[in-house]
């Protein structure tokens, strides 16, 4: 049994906990329509407020997972994973409470914003005063008391549960914390109305004021230059930093000030490392990080894939993606982000996790699909790319893996362009499809004795042609070019090359029930598979599931081993944990330590290899577990 308050009210309501706020919205409505006016409700100005303290936090929340700026002031070097962001899902519950608190408040006291100014100087001056002689001393106490052994094991042992400090995790808290702080929160805002200096811009200012300081304790990014503390060394006592809070949760039985380091001072509980941590992480911030292993080199898919960011919504990322309507507001920023990336950025980290001791990230080419269509964009995705791979040999990466269309034939051959240009490569290059060609194959019944293969002579339609006519299965190739489909065949052993069949039309696998896309194809083309075929592909976009009797395979991919820590993000539409297979072979080559480039065309003698590393690391996947 949960302790009294511990627990919230709606906490099994899910996202039905936001039409507690329908009153006071239909209250709006009501006076916009009938009172035509808004302004000066007090239903307005609370539902205004709980809408810009949201944004203070995402806002925080956007900058500390922007790695390309912060990831040489962070903090805690580890990453947030999934628990605890499922842990913090319900991060905006005080907002909620403290907006129902205070509807109470006005109704208690009716004429509260009707009776109060716009702007009155000496109500801030009151203001900080009570902050100071009340607010922070209060907080502080009740702080101290939090950490005693009852209170912390069933209060505030949630607030220090997440290991990586993160903006959300400020509102992570029970319900008795989150009652201390608006009681915190709200005595300088009651008190210098209540003596009749209050003022809208006073309420507006101390409770975004309030947030954004919650938020910079616990942002794990040191945004605070240690030289002003130098200049004037008193501020140290007055305003705390994101390495003074971090401390505290670090070490716990130091450092409780709610933002004034004096009273930990006057308490005699100020973490006697603060000032000099806070040096060297300030200091740090202009020295190089930690070099990745491993780097996966991604690109944007498209416009609203864009949106499934980290940075944009933590929440949002940390599911697999799909479109959504609540997208569809963002779409112009997205837009004007591709347009400003295309004239002037670079690749930039995304996302990283750490695997037994080895530091990989995610970096993005930033460009768009679409554009690695466009024939003059060519020579400017290739200059990317190899500006990306030349800065990853330059800094000591020792594996990194072209994703998607970065290691596209047409455009540089696999990624074969890069390593004959710089043969004096260190890092080794790596395309990621023999894992892939591996788990397309290993997905095949082993009984399995005639497929249907679209897509024949692209790089895994050529290998997976010629791996499995040596398994004697019939291999029906969808082209129209014979000299291609003449090409391939002459690769396979000649006792196995009549094993290979050229078709030209999709009538010829009408009778076929394994079907192999590697071409995006559309419901018509579908319709010549005859019932209960299994589609297995490697397209991208993913085909459209148009029949109802027939089954159809998830992109090849795999499941990261067990041991994977600081996963946050999914890769696209993959589950949580789960990878692209070009991904999971870019990571078995820094696992095995192949010392060799893995470009241009799959070498079909060396996807049984790939297979069994991938197994042996503890790489799944994902099929075999559905």
């Amino acid at each position: 049994m949960d302790a009294p308050l511990s627990a919230w009210p709606w906490e099994n309501l899910g996202i039905f906990k936001y039409l507690l706020y329908g009153p006071l919205a239909a209250k709006v409505v009501y006076s916009w329509i009938y009172e035509e006016s808004i302004s000066d409700g007090w239903c307005f100005h609370i539902l205004l407020i709980c809408m810009l303290r949201g944004l203070v936090y995402q806002l925080w929340s956007s900058y500390s997972n922007m790695l390309f700026l912060t990831r040489n002031r962070r903090i805690n070097q580890e990453g947030i994973d999934f628990k605890q962001i499922d842990k913090e899902w319900d991060w905006d519950n005080f907002i909620l409470l403290q907006a129902l608190i205070a509807s109470m408040a006005c109704y208690i006291f009716p004429h509260f914003f009707h009776s109060i100014p716009v702007w009155n100087a000496k109500g801030f001056v009151l203001l900080l005063l009570l902050h100071v002689t009340i607010s922070e001393p209060l907080f502080y106490m009740a702080h101290r008391c939090l950490h005693g052994s009852y209170l912390f094991t069933y209060y505030h042992s949630l607030h220090h549960s997440s290991p990586v400090l993160h903006p959300f995790t400020a509102g992570n808290a029970t319900l008795l914390e989150q009652l201390i702080l608006s009681l915190v929160l709200g005595i300088p805002i009651m008190g210098s109305s209540l003596m009749g200096y209050g003022s809208i811009s006073l309420v507006y200012g101390y409770v975004l004021a309030f947030d954004f300081l919650r938020c910079l304790g616990h942002c794990n990014v040191e945004i605070v230059p240690h030289q002003i503390f130098e200049m004037l060394p008193f501020l140290r006592y007055l305003i705390y930093t994101p390495t003074y809070h971090a401390l505290h949760h670090a070490e716990m039985g130091t450092n409780f000030c709610l933002f004034m380091p004096l009273f930990d001072a006057m308490g005699k509980t100020l973490n006697s490392n603060s000032w000099q941590l806070h040096q060297k992480v300030s200091s740090d911030s202009a020295k190089s990080g930690r070099t990745p292993d491993f780097v996966f080199l991604a690109h944007v898919v498209d416009i609203t894939s864009a949106l499934h960011a980290q940075f944009v919504l933590r929440s949002f990322a940390s599911l697999p993606f799909v479109t959504r309507i609540f997208l569809l507001p963002m779409w112009p920023g997205a837009v004007v982000a591709m347009l400003m990336m295309w004239a002037w950025s670079k690749s930039f980290l995304f996302s990283f996790y750490n695997l037994r001791g080895r530091l990989h990230q995610t970096w993005v080419v930033p460009r768009f699909g679409f554009q690695y269509f466009l024939p003059f964009a060519t020579e400017g995705i290739n200059k990317k790319i190899e500006e990306a791979i030349l800065r990853a040999d330059r800094i000591g990466v020792k594996v990194i893996s072209l994703a998607a269309l970065n290691k596209n034939e047409a455009l540089n051959g696999g990624g074969t362009l890069f390593v004959n240009k710089h043969p004096e490569l260190k890092v080794h290059v790596v395309h990621g499809n023999t894992l892939t060609a591996a788990v397309i194959l290993n997905d095949i019944p082993k009984d399995v004795k005639e497929v249907f293969l679209t897509g024949a002579t692209s790089k895994l339609g050529r290998a997976i042609a010629l791996y499995l006519c040596r398994r004697r299965v019939r291999v029906l190739m969808l082209t129209l070019s014979t000299e291609r489909f003449q090409n391939i065949q002459k690769e396979a052993p000649v006792d196995f090359q009549h094993y290979l069949v050229q078709v030209t039309k999709y009538q010829a696998a009408q009778n076929c029930t394994t079907w192999i896309v590697g071409k995006w194809i559309t419901p018509r083309e579908q319709s010549w598979a005859p019932a209960g075929t299994h589609f297995h592909q490697f397209v991208v976009p993913p085909m459209l599931p148009f029949r109802r009797d027939c089954t159809y395979g998830d992109l090849a991919a795999m499941r990261l081993p067990k041991d994977v820590e600081g996963l946050g993000t999914c890769e696209y539409t993959m589950e949580r944990g789960v990878v692209h297979a070009c991904h999971a072979g870019g990571v078995v080559h820094l696992l095995e330590g192949w010392t060799h480039h893995e470009v241009g065309a799959i070498d079909v003698d060396r996807i049984d290899v790939v297979w069994e590393a991938a197994l042996k690391h503890g790489l799944k996947p994902v099929s075999s577990e559905n």
